[in-house]
């Protein structure tokens, strides 16, 4: 049985799953790259496949899974100009602007991730989001409040990207 708890995250990350089909339908291969008038800013495409890169790597980590990025080829499948296990925290401007990806390609890397973080959500009781998981920091990271970051970072991501999609369509 699923705790409340679980449904509320599978409910939360459902959320990112629709923003990011909602900034991705449609869009041509030009307009997921495109960085903003001035050329500097992050584009759509980047920001789905770092949101995806970030959620992966932490629920794998937190979950004792293998990141869907190299477990089911996507980097390969991807073939970008970065490490095998980049995921673009502190990626540069010129990194940013060498990424380049379909939409298909980012929405089923992406559903593949929510796939496997619903599925771990799913394991979960109320006791296990006490566990800490990162005790280099005052006080410990516990699961619960890593979950929780992980969803807002989701959040603030597709909704840059939302951003970009608007600021787009008006140009």
């Amino acid at each position: 049985m699923t705790t409340t708890s679980a449904k509320l995250l599978i409910d939360g990350f459902g959320r990112v799953r629709e923003g990011v089909h909602g900034v991705l339908d449609g869009l041509a291969p030009e307009e997921l790259t495109w960085r903003g008038e001035d050329g500097g800013a992050n584009s759509i495409g980047w920001l789905v496949w770092h949101l995806a890169r970030v959620q992966d790597c932490q629920i794998a980590d937190v979950a004792g899974l293998p990141e869907v990025w190299h477990a089911q080829g996507w980097q390969k499948d991807f073939a970008l100009p970065y490490p095998a296990d980049a995921n673009g925290y502190g990626a540069s401007s010129t990194e940013v602007g060498a990424f380049s990806a379909p939409a298909g390609k980012l929405t089923g890397y992406y559903d593949a991730v929510h796939e496997q973080t619903v599925g771990y959500l799913r394991t979960l009781h109320e006791k296990d989001y006490a566990r800490v998981v990162d005790d280099a920091w005052d006080p410990p990271v516990t699961l619960g409040v890593r979950l929780v970051s992980i969803l807002d970072d989701d959040l603030q991501h597709v909704g840059q990207a939302a951003f970009v999609q608007g600021a787009l369509a008006r140009r």
